[in-house]
């Protein structure tokens, strides 16, 4: 009796739930060789030729080419070898396919043309160094190109650095806020704002207390309590708010009101929140807290005071 039977490769399929033709393919490209032939020429196989038939359909589904999968059943290659060569190949198709997705996802959310989705494209793509360049052009238009201590540290804090190996939250954010950069009324608001911080306290070198800060500040008690913008009781706030806030006492009152108004709704400018929102995805920084809220319920509150503009009831819960 034979101990080892040979099989034809009809028998060979069955068992492995291998296509005949993928069998005939392998034994072709000599990733499986017969271990010998029927009086009539057909293919034999012997009990091993199953198990060699699983690994090369192994390597295969896993991406790697026939000459590695040869030179691993050679013994040429050790399969670590091919394995940890394989993942690197992978971790770049891996990168390249989650910037694509960014890509997309980002054009499909925001509705982009034709000229956008390219614009998208190239920032994807762009280098360490050319981000660099887009980021130090963007901090240049705003802050001027030597900036004095207080400011350099405001453009500091506004420098976007995207990780080497990104996350898709990261990609996505990158893109939108890298779209702003190049913004040329976002680069001018920021420059005015800037402007506006570094000049007004009286003392070189010293810039205004952040504005947004201050008014959620004070107003934080109000936002508390549901207190309506337009409410008597909304009268002690903002005389605190003019005080901290407003030009210094001299000029008629409802001028200082008037300035103040238009100062926050600068501030207001929802691409300003949406960039520091941006900045904190791509560094991986903690969500800043919105301050939308505060520069709404103190801006209607103003309006109010003036009687020029009717208070939206959204005011009131910061919404």
């Amino acid at each position: 009796m034979d101990d080892h039977p040979l099989h034809p490769i009809g028998e060979l399929s069955r068992r492995t739930g291998t296509p005949v033709r993928t069998i005939r393919f392998y034994s072709d490209e000599g990733l499986l060789p017969p271990a010998g032939r029927s009086p009539s020429g057909h293919r034999l196989y012997d009990e091993a030729a199953a198990g060699r038939l699983a690994l090369v359909r192994t390597l295969r589904e896993l991406g790697i080419g026939l000459p590695a999968v040869r030179k691993i059943l050679d013994r040429e290659l050790t399969l670590p070898e091919v394995a940890a060569a394989h993942t690197k190949a992978l971790d770049a198709q891996i990168a390249a396919l989650r910037v694509r997705r960014a890509v997309l996802d980002t054009a499909a959310r925001q509705g982009t043309g034709a000229e956008e989705i390219r614009a998208l494209h190239e920032l994807a793509h762009l280098s360490r160094g050319e981000r660099k360049s887009l980021v130090d052009a963007f901090l240049t238009a705003v802050f001027g190109p030597e900036p004095g201590l207080p400011l350099a540290g405001v453009a500091r804090t506004l420098t976007p650095e995207l990780p080497d190996e990104p996350d898709a939250a990261q990609l996505r954010a990158w893109l939108e806020l890298a779209a702003l950069t190049r913004d040329p009324g976002f680069r001018a608001h920021l420059r005015d704002l800037c402007q506006e911080a570094a000049s007004g306290t009286g003392t070189p070198g010293v810039p205004r207390p952040d504005l947004t800060a201050t008014v959620r500040e004070i107003v934080a008690p109000a936002l508390a309590r549901g207190l309506a913008p337009d409410s008597p009781r909304a009268e002690e706030i903002l005389t605190v708010l003019l005080a901290r806030c407003a030009p210094p006492p001299g000029g008629a009152e409802a001028e200082r009101v008037r300035k103040l108004t238009a100062r926050l709704e600068r501030y207001a400018d929802p691409r300003r929140e949406r960039y520091v929102r941006l900045l904190a995805v791509v560094n991986g920084w903690p969500p800043p807290s919105s301050t939308r809220p505060a520069l709404t319920w103190a801006t209607e509150a103003l309006r109010a005071r003036r009687g020029t503009e009717p208070v939206s009831p959204r005011a009131a819960t910061g919404a």
